[in-house]
């Protein structure tokens, strides 16, 4: 069970919310709901919607986005990268009063650039929780996915005062760390940093052979974990950051090129010194986290 279209919400000052679910779509509303007038959701998806009821994530939830839509002083659109444009072009339909726009999107240019020309009732904002799992659906959701988690904000030209703050209250009622990043700096580093890995344990997978699974550790779990997230919600990911993906592919090419020369002729000292290398590099990352 598992949505692939989007959503909103709204934070204390808000009159009403609505909040369309996607991959991260439902999780927010369990620390939302308590913090708006309104938090309501749309999914097309029967199932999904029966089930947050019975859960009582948000106070109101329907397949039909002109519902949903109608009073919306905030609107969070939680989908697929390709999912999030094209209802970029489709609020217009449904909104027609002041509404910010807030999307939670793995990449940012497309996004951006699509939330750029929405008509001027809208007050848009880009937005990024770097979180998440690769089994996706409310049934999956962890309460505690967003605590301490760093949360992009990317600013558009038009983006006001108003939007920052709401984006600020709804980052802090998650338990998430702001960053400010434009959408350049974002797509560049997200390729290295989630992008990649999902290719990674894309390969990983690819490569083991069906006889090693009686032999598969937490090692090899962890490492292909990504493999497992559904390939439509990251397709629109690659293709709108095809071009710091395939820098950070050839970056990755280079170092298992050294590695594989180090095998070949043996030369297992200069092995060691790049492994190494590899460790020191890790903790560092992880200490800057």
């Amino acid at each position: 069970m598992r949505s692939v279209d989007g959503t909103c919400l709204y934070t204390e000052k808000c009159q009403h919310c609505d909040y369309w679910i996607g991959t991260h779509g439902w999780l927010p509303g369990a620390f939302l709901k308590g913090r708006c007038r309104s938090l309501s959701a749309y999914d097309p998806d029967q199932s999904t919607l029966e089930l947050a009821s019975r859960q009582e994530i948000v106070h109101f939830a329907d397949n039909d986005p002109a519902k949903i839509l109608v009073d919306a002083d905030l609107v969070i659109l939680a989908c697929p990268v390709p999912a999030i444009v094209d209802w970029s072009g489709r609020l217009s339909d449904y909104i027609h009063h002041p509404c910010i726009v807030l999307d939670i999107g793995s990449s940012k240019r497309t996004i951006v650039s699509a939330l750029e020309v929405l008509p001027v009732n809208f007050d848009p904002i880009g937005g990024h929780p770097i979180c998440g799992r690769e089994r996706l659906s409310l049934e999956n959701a962890e309460r505690f996915l967003y605590r301490n988690a760093p949360f992009v904000l990317t600013l558009l030209p038009r983006t006001s005062q108003r939007a920052r703050s709401a984006a600020l209250q709804i980052v802090a009622a998650l338990g998430a760390n702001p960053i400010w990043l434009d959408a350049d700096e974002h797509d560049r580093i997200l390729a290295s940093t989630s992008h990649l890995p999902y290719l990674l344990s894309s390969v990983l997978a690819l490569a083991t052979p069906e006889e090693c699974a009686p032999l598969i550790g937490p090692g090899f779990r962890s490492s292909a974990r990504l493999a497992g997230t559904p390939s439509d919600m990251m397709l629109g990911v690659l293709q709108s950051n095809r071009d710091n993906v395939l820098c950070a592919l050839d970056r990755l090419q280079e170092q298992i090129a050294t590695i594989k020369s180090a095998l070949i002729v043996g030369d297992f000292a200069s092995l060691q010194a790049t492994l190494d290398t590899a460790r020191s590099q890790y903790q560092q990352l992880l200490a800057e986290n």
